[in-house]
């Protein structure tokens, strides 16, 4: 699904009951992590709920950066229902392109920002901050070697 859909989804319900139902239903759709990767290494910092992120880096060739893969998990039902969010935003996209992009944009656009509660904010704010200094890390890592 792209963000566009995702947004057009939003769209189509009202009531903001309904659209916490359907973070929830996004988050069921989410595979969840093998519990090899529900590591410490891998666990948000910042987040209330247990989440973990795993990022996996795909080559682009010589002088472009990487495309990163991210898999990502919560104990939390909404909180898994964010996680499936950013990866539709962020999922398969290059290294720069996530690193400029700041997806509590988009979370704004969906009206979600104004309705969770602040841990739960922070928690997105944390989950979006450790997503972007891999992007960050990965492009300084592709340009150097």
């Amino acid at each position: 699904m792209t963000f566009a859909e995702l947004k057009e989804n939003f769209d189509l319900v009202d009531d903001w009951e309904d659209r916490y139902r359907y973070v929830i239903e996004l988050g069921r759709a989410l595979p969840g992590l093998p519990d090899t990767d529900k590591t410490d290494a891998n666990k948000v910092r910042g987040c209330a709920s247990q989440v973990w992120l795993v990022t996996r880096l795909s080559p682009q060739g010589a002088g472009k950066a990487p495309l990163m893969h991210i898999d990502g998990d919560s104990d939390a039902h909404i909180v898994r229902g964010l996680v499936a969010i950013l990866l539709t935003i962020y999922q398969d996209r290059s290294a720069d392109a996530i690193a400029a992009h700041d997806a509590l944009t988009d979370f704004a656009e969906l009206g979600l920002k104004d309705h969770l509660t602040p841990q739960r904010s922070n928690g997105l704010a944390s989950m979006v901050a450790r997503i972007r200094a891999e992007a960050k890390h990965a492009v300084t890592q592709s340009a150097a070697g």
